[in-house]
């Protein structure tokens, strides 16, 4: 919409409040509701928002070394800017106007932790290149009959599930929850963020969704608010919903696959399909797939960017565990589907539910789009059959310390994103570690308190 268009909508429906928000480096949405005065105030010079959101983490612990922010600082105001073309209403809250918002400028000097900025400028150079990104993620996730108070009184430990057993794609299960599960389906749609499909995975109270695919940016958008969505929907059932890449050893984890694809400016062909080419992968599609190959473990924490994101990186997990590719074959890295021009796509398997979808899917659009600039060769063999069992080509770190510091001295990260962001992106994924290696965890208790 038009700023004209909205003033209308305002004034025909006696609007006098609104919300935005933006993603923070973890992907976690912060904003506020302000008023129809200063939202009208701040179209043009923006709106002041403390940069504090860029230094502290989830929890909202301050970093320790950071550059960007901090106690050096004083924690200052930022201008943000709400992005008008993402006006939308939230169905479950009297359909408040809501609005997407980020740190880019019309001066280029955007903030460089901004996640969304980030991928904005990763969406300008696949078009400079001549494409238009089309771009989908799907999620899982596992649902409880919990609230937060009740999970914080039992410590976190033994939630009950919304639906007992594995039982993917059951027809049967989601009836236990019509309400809440049609509420998913059509509340999202509402709320311009629609899906695909929608069903049960395998593991007590999983749901899988996929979006509709888009274009880059709009896509990204959607998927960010995919997941907050989700949360708030379920509360409104007594439904607690987490998007843990692994949130229990003995069960399944989440993924966030996302699918990709290169098409003409216009949408009109699908620039990785060429039947006569073998797999009806064209020249370009072969290079843009080397380049996500080769650039893997250079953008790794982008991917999975939490300690708990190397726990569903196991073998035998339906998650990679090896830098390899297939056709249609869910136990590599990186998936071909090919089978039609309007389905052809990359489906890459390594990111989790857990991700910052932004920084995701700038990490890939990046990395294929580094193949296609520098002309790479796809000189690794499809991987038939086991792909946990192909390590030819490498194996995914195992864990959140080693991928960072791989992406942290990488010239070629540094080369996609900017140092400045990668500077700021693996010193918040250091503090997660160092975070999580203070802990003393319910296993170490088990297994050391009484015999060591």
């Amino acid at each position: 919409m038009e700023q004209h268009e909205i003033r209308e909508y305002f004034d025909q429906h006696s609007i006098q409040k609104v919300k935005f928000a933006f993603a923070d480096i973890d992907g976690v949405l912060r904003g506020k509701v302000i008023s129809r005065r200063k939202f009208e105030a701040g179209l043009k010079s923006g709106y002041g928002f403390c940069n504090v959101v860029f230094g502290w983490d989830s929890a909202d612990n301050p970093y320790d070394e950071v550059k960007l922010t901090g106690w050096h600082s004083g924690y200052p105001d930022t201008p943000t800017r709400i992005d008008l073309s993402t006006f939308r209403r939230i169905p479950w809250e009297d359909n408040l106007p809501f609005f997407i918002a980020d740190f880019s400028h019309e001066d280029g000097n955007d903030l460089v932790a901004c996640p969304r900025s980030l991928l904005k400028r990763i969406a300008r150079q696949s078009e400079e290149m001549g494409f238009r990104a089309e771009i989908a993620q799907e999620f899982e996730w596992f649902n409880f009959r919990e609230t937060p108070q009740s999970l914080h009184e039992k410590d976190f430990r033994n939630p009950e599930p919304l639906t007992p057993g594995m039982f993917g794609y059951s027809i049967l299960r989601p009836s236990l929850e019509t309400a809440f599960y049609h509420d998913l389906f059509d509340l999202l749609t509402e709320f311009d963020v629609p899906l695909e499909g929608l069903h049960t995975e395998t593991g007590p109270g999983v749901y899988e969704a996929a979006i509709h695919h888009d274009e880059v940016v709009r896509a990204a958008d959607k998927a960010t608010l995919f997941k907050t969505a989700v949360k708030e929907i379920a509360y409104k059932h007594g439904i607690m919903a987490t998007f843990m890449a692994k949130w229990n050893a003995d069960l399944p984890g989440c993924s966030g696959h996302i699918h990709q694809s290169l098409w003409t400016p216009d949408g009109s062909k699908n620039l990785f399909y060429d039947p006569g080419q073998p797999d009806n992968m064209s020249e370009l599609f072969r290079q843009y797939l080397a380049g996500q190959l080769y650039c893997l473990p250079h953008i790794l924490p982008m991917l999975a960017p939490t300690v708990n994101s190397y726990k569903r990186l196991v073998e035998g997990a339906w998650a990679p565990t090896t830098v390899t590719w297939s056709v249609d074959n869910r136990t590599t890295a990186l998936r071909v589907l090919n089978h039609a021009e309007a389905y052809t796509r990359l489906e890459q398997r390594v990111s989790g539910s857990d991700t910052n979808p932004y920084l995701a899917i700038a990490a890939s659009l990046a990395s294929g789009l580094y193949g296609i600039r520098h002309r790479l060769t796809l000189d690794i063999p499809a991987t038939v059959g086991n792909g946990y069992a192909n390590k030819t080509n490498g194996v995914i770190p195992a864990n959140l310390w080693e991928a960072t510091r791989v992406m942290k001295q990488s010239p070629v990260a540094a080369e996609l994103f900017g140092e400045g962001f990668v500077d700021h992106f693996t010193q918040t994924r250091e503090w997660e570690w160092r975070q999580y290696a203070r802990q003393v965890s319910d296993w170490e208790l088990r297994r050391y308190f009484e015999i060591i």
